[in-house]
Order: structure tokens, then sequence, then C-alpha cells
């Protein structure tokens, strides 16, 4: 006669490791969305950083040129 319990831990065992490879897919599924949408915003942060040093570059000779109008 086979043991019940065991039986039972049996098959709750397999749904646990069912379930944890269906978790794993997902995550590696998730990272590799992450990645792709990480490449994409590359070029938005290029640009970003683009406009960023314009914009203080264009203060600071907004400032000179202030300054030397003032002299």
């Amino acid at each position: 006669m086979e043991n019940p319990h065991a039986e039972r831990q049996a098959v709750l065992l397999e749904r646990i490791l069912k379930n944890s490879s269906k978790c794993t897919e997902m995550i590696l599924e998730l990272n590799h969305c992450l990645e792709e949408v990480l490449r994409a915003n590359s070029a938005v942060q290029t640009a970003a950083d683009l406009s960023t040093k314009y914009r203080k570059n264009v203060q600071y000779n907004m400032e000179v040129t202030k300054e030397n109008a003032l002299r």
C-alpha cells in the first residue's frame, strides 16, 4: 500500500516546480523587454544630454554678453 501523504507531496512538488518554471520564464521575458526599452531610450538620453549642454552654453553666452554690454 502506497503512502497517501507521499503521493500528495509529490503532486504538490510537481505543481511548485511547474509554477517556478513559468515564473522563471516570465522573468527572463521581462528582462528581455527591459533590455529593449533601455536600448530604445539610449537615443532619448543622448538627445536630453545634448539639449542640457546646449542650454547651459546658451545661458553662459547670454551672461557673458550681458556683462560685456554693461561695460
